[in-house]
């Protein structure tokens, strides 16, 4: 099956949205899919304001027009909204082709965080976008039952793997660090609410592993927390599995890939009971969930590292990419081929 990928967020971005579209790329081409990615790496771009990591297309709609039209894919898969989800959504309904897309973040939350704009217009212009798709993929139940009493339509699931040989328990801490060791990883911005976890009166180390536009304030405002900036691979791998405690204080994920990495190392979980961590975490087996994140993180120590770890493995990428083509299938092409 020929399918168009159509994304605004992509490499060099480091989140667990592109590394979800990436790996389900791998995997559908390990299948023998033909997967073509439309991408702002073909596109002129200019940064996001107050976010430059992300990158907006400029002139988009003739050149998305054009790759589709030559491509003529048997689905079309849109995985954001903006520029070139637009251009992409615009195409499949002038020429009356069904599409599938995905909602990968609580964007009107996002962007609630850095102005003045009530959510409910922003999830005016996200019922919209979506409601002409034939599915919309959500990552979690409780995401999926949000969005549907906010009047979101044809949610289906598709849920998230985990690579259990790169994230796994190390034999070695690899960090001389004085412990407990409480853990963030991943991007570092307003919207994750990390602020809130530097602020925990916790002894021993806080540890921030990633970058984003709200390090340099961070670390000005918090200078006794360890800041790497990113790490990637086996060095990324080792630091998660030499922390502690993985304190997660996102309120606005949709599903927290990192949470599985984390458990998959073998370490448990502090997080608020929110959409995500009450999907992904077993409360009091392989994490603590909490209005008070210092009690979660302190109770978390306790926990047992070897459930975290049987946990993760529960979770796989190619029981994911299933759940993508099977969305897709009935779109466009009802004989896809399966992933084993």
């Amino acid at each position: 099956m020929k399918i168009a990928l159509v994304t605004d967020a992509w490499l060099p971005q480091t989140n667990g949205v592109v590394r979800t579209l990436t790996i389900t790329v791998e995997k559908l081409s390990q299948a023998g899919h033909e997967v073509t990615p439309i991408t702002p790496a073909d596109f002129r771009t200019v940064p996001c304001p107050t976010y430059p990591e992300i990158r907006l297309s400029l002139f988009a709609a003739g050149k998305v027009r054009r790759r589709l039209d030559t491509l003529d894919p048997d689905a079309v898969h849109i995985a954001t909204e903006g520029p070139l989800g637009l251009a992409a959504r615009r195409w499949c309904l002038r020429r009356g082709r069904s599409f599938t897309t995905s909602y990968h973040t609580q964007f009107p939350e996002y962007l609630r965080a850095r102005f003045p704009i009530p959510v409910a217009v922003s999830y005016a212009f996200l019922r919209w976008f979506h409601g002409s798709a034939a599915h919309t993929l959500i990552a979690t139940p409780s995401m999926k039952r949000a969005l549907a009493e906010r009047g979101f339509r044809n949610l289906v699931l598709w849920s998230r793997g985990v690579d259990t040989e790169l994230f796994r328990p190390r034999d070695q801490p690899g960090l001389e660090l004085p412990r407990p060791i409480w853990l963030y990883f991943g991007r570092v911005s307003v919207e994750k609410g990390i602020e809130e976890f530097l602020a925990l009166d916790l002894l021993g180390t806080k540890l921030v592993v990633g970058d984003g536009p709200a390090i340099e304030r961070l670390r000005r405002k918090y200078p006794g927390a360890v800041f790497t900036g990113y790490r990637f691979g086996d060095e990324l791998a080792r630091h998660v599995a030499a922390a502690d405690v993985f304190v997660f204080p996102s309120r606005t994920d949709t599903f927290g890939l990192v949470l599985l990495e984390a458990m998959a190392c073998g370490v448990p979980v502090a997080a608020y009971p929110v959409t995500g961590p009450i999907d992904v975490v077993v409360n009091g087996v392989t994490g603590i969930l909490g209005e008070d994140l210092r009690t979660a993180a302190l109770a978390a120590l306790d926990l047992d590292r070897r459930a975290c770890r049987e946990h993760a493995l529960r979770y796989t990428w190619e029981a994911a990419t299933r759940q993508f083509l099977a969305s897709l299938a009935p779109v466009d092409c009802p004989h896809a081929a399966t992933i084993s």
